[in-house]
């Protein structure tokens, strides 16, 4: 069976479904080139995260935070982007809850 040209996502379920599960992570389109993915954090959960092998893009869907990166404080609220590049070091801070859209570009790397 052919894989789909195109398909559609209800990002805003599933961001509420980790919201009520206190927070985490859910892949839902991998392909060869691209990962999307939804990422919640509920405080006063830490961001765990490590430098990842991809370049990313965070899109804020609900509440606000400050994304460092490398140091660099980069305040985001809802409407806000921010890319990190692959290798680099980055977490969110100052969230009581946030959820993002993650887009990873899985033709760059490290």
């Amino acid at each position: 069976m052919a894989k789909p040209i195109s398909d559609a996502f209800d990002v805003t379920e599933i961001a509420e479904r980790l919201r009520v599960d206190n927070g985490g992570y859910e892949v839902f389109h991998a392909s060869s080139g691209i990962d999307l993915g939804v990422y919640v954090l509920v405080a006063p959960e830490p961001d765990p995260q490590q430098p990842h092998e991809w370049d990313e893009v965070y899109l804020v869907l609900q509440g606000r935070a400050t994304l460092i990166v490398e140091g660099e404080e980069i305040p985001l609220v809802e409407g806000g982007a921010a890319y990190v590049k692959a290798g680099a070091e980055h977490r969110f801070t100052d969230y009581e809850s946030v959820s993002v859209l993650v887009v990873f570009d899985k033709t760059q790397t490290a």
